[in-house]
């Protein structure tokens, strides 16, 4: 266990989490009995091995959707509202592990821990959210035009659904997808980033724990490892009828295109080019905040990350000083320190792109006003500790109109009416989140309007990062379309199903049909 470990008690939620303290050759999780290949877990906040994994074979893989598939026959007649009381235990054992899970999701991600903090209470605010839904699972009932008939909808589970999950929520984003399938009756089997396996083992630790002490198949929380080889056999089965897959863009095309060709279903949260707008009637306090932290939070690595601050000229000096001002109080260092604002980049190849990326906007023509770099020296030793850079550029350059995940903010400059501003904001292929900074009310109607943001979130006076779970999550355009978290999203879940019952001694035909015979 190295300094950094030891000295904030990673060991102690190592253990509660149910995980070895582990050492140099051993393997952890449970699938020890695999005989994969073998994914070791560095933390990007010291470089130190925090553990191993082993990776699913296909032989694994097959024993897995045997359990998912035969717990299916049980969990799915359960009644709803029961299934709900599993997740209300679930979320208790959330509560009870907030700190361990959430410093583990600090330690091997390399968020802030008040980040990883965050990321579990949106686990638990999740499974609060479905325990109430396991009772509102409805449908509609509709007038048949055949009289003595009734006509209704009602939903039914779809079996077992597959999530794949990224690094950068290692934890709550695979919990907004099974909370959700879970009340629904539906069985999971999940893939976590082959970058944070040691997050997904403690949460398939937590999950078990709760089935087997309530007398329920292991199989209804299943976990696969490894890379997109493992991936493709969940993509590819068709006893997987709904793959929620979150990722970029690249990605999410190969899932599509591989659900697609069996006729699945797949539920996509992909890139983000996540703009603010600023007009002249922004409060410039508010904006620097939500800037600021769009822009730097989780070091640039969410999908709703804010990439683009679009300032109109008329306080374009004003609001790019604010901001320069801000970045000069960044405190970057070991994410468990709760005095640090940014952590380090999930791995070195984050790294490079990151490099590359500001190497791009200056051979584009844009001008760096805020420098970047990668950090060296004490405390830094893991190599993936960047400086938050900031760059005037242009929304026609290539790298613009790309997703860069680090902390890289590109500021436009727009004239003229908000309209101007939307259609740089939308000039990209994705539409995840977005937001504008202003007092003047037609302005934000005129940015919530159908003319306005072809995003997914829209947001008045509040940041592009950061999502309540009660609204549905998900963006449209090169983001994928999918929703996940709140609202009606559990519908993606099930299969929607017509009923028409005949109470009468009669079989009139719809339309008016005749058919006597």
């Amino acid at each position: 266990m190295s300094k950094v470990a030891s000295a904030f008690g990673m060991a102690e939620a190592l253990k509660a989490l149910g995980l070895k303290e582990i050492n140099e050759g051993t393997s952890t999780g449970s699938n020890s009995f695999s005989s994969g290949e073998v994914i070791a877990s560095y933390s990007p906040a010291d470089g130190a091995l925090i553990g191993k994994v082993k990776t699913t074979t296909e032989a694994d893989y097959e024993k897995v959707m045997e359990s998912a598939t035969e717990a299916f026959k049980t969990w799915k007649i359960m009644p709803a509202p029961q299934r709900g009381e599993i997740v209300r235990q679930f979320g208790e054992k959330l509560r009870e592990l907030k700190e361990p899970l959430g410093k583990l999701v600090s330690y091997e991600m390399g968020k802030s821990y008040q980040e990883g903090l965050g990321e579990v209470q949106e686990m638990i605010d999740i499974c609060d959210f479905a325990v109430g839904l396991s009772r509102q699972l409805h449908g509609l009932t509709m007038h048949s035009e055949r009289p003595g008939h009734r006509m209704y909808e009602q939903y039914h589970p779809l079996g077992v659904v597959g999530i794949i999950s990224a690094f950068n929520f290692p934890v709550a984003v695979w919990a907004w997808n099974t909370a959700l399938a879970w009340i629904c009756g539906d069985v999971c089997v999940w893939k976590p980033s082959e970058k944070t396996p040691l997050c997904g083992v403690a949460c398939q630790n937590i999950a078990a724990a709760v089935f087997k002490a309530n007398g329920l198949p292991e199989g209804i929380s299943c976990m696969i490892n490894g890379d997109y080889r493992v991936g493709e056999m969940m993509t590819r089965d068709v006893r997987v009828p709904l793959v929620s897959a979150t990722g970029s863009i690249r990605m999410g095309k190969i899932v599509a295109q591989a659900v697609a060709a069996r006729l699945g279903k797949s539920l996509l949260e992909l890139g983000g080019n996540n703009a603010i707008i600023v007009t002249p009637d922004a409060d410039i306090k508010m904006t620097v905040i939500g800037a600021v932290f769009g822009a730097v939070g989780t070091c640039g690595q969410r999908c709703t990350s804010t990439r683009r601050l679009i300032i109109h000229e008329s306080i374009y000096d004003k609001v790019k000083d604010a901001i320069v001002a801000a970045y000069g109080q960044l405190r970057i260092g070991n994410p468990l320190d709760e005095n640090n604002h940014v952590g380090p980049l999930i791995d070195t190849d984050a790294v490079a792109q990151y490099s590359n990326a500001l190497e791009k906007v200056v051979a584009e023509g844009g001008n760096i006003i805020v420098e970047g770099g990668v950090l060296t020296g004490e405390g830094y030793e893991s190599g993936c500790y960047v400086k938050p850079a900031i760059a005037e550029a242009k929304n026609s350059f290539e790298i613009v109109q790309h997703e860069t995940f680090a902390p890289v903010l590109y500021l436009l400059k727009y004239s003229g009416e908000v309209d101007n501003a939307i259609a740089i904001q939308n000039g990209v292929v994705q539409g995840l989140s977005s937001a504008i900074m202003t007092n003047n009310l037609r302005e934000a109607e005129r940015f919530l309007s159908h003319a306005g943001s072809d995003c997914g979130i829209a947001n008045v006076n509040i940041g592009t990062s950061g999502a309540e779970i009660g609204g549905a999550f998900g963006g449209e355009k090169e983001t994928g379309g999918g929703r996940e978290s709140g609202s009606d999203a559990w519908k993606i879940y099930m299969r929607r199903q017509t009923n028409t019952i005949n109470y009468t001694t009669e079989l009139p035909l719809a339309q008016g049909i005749k058919f006597d015979l």
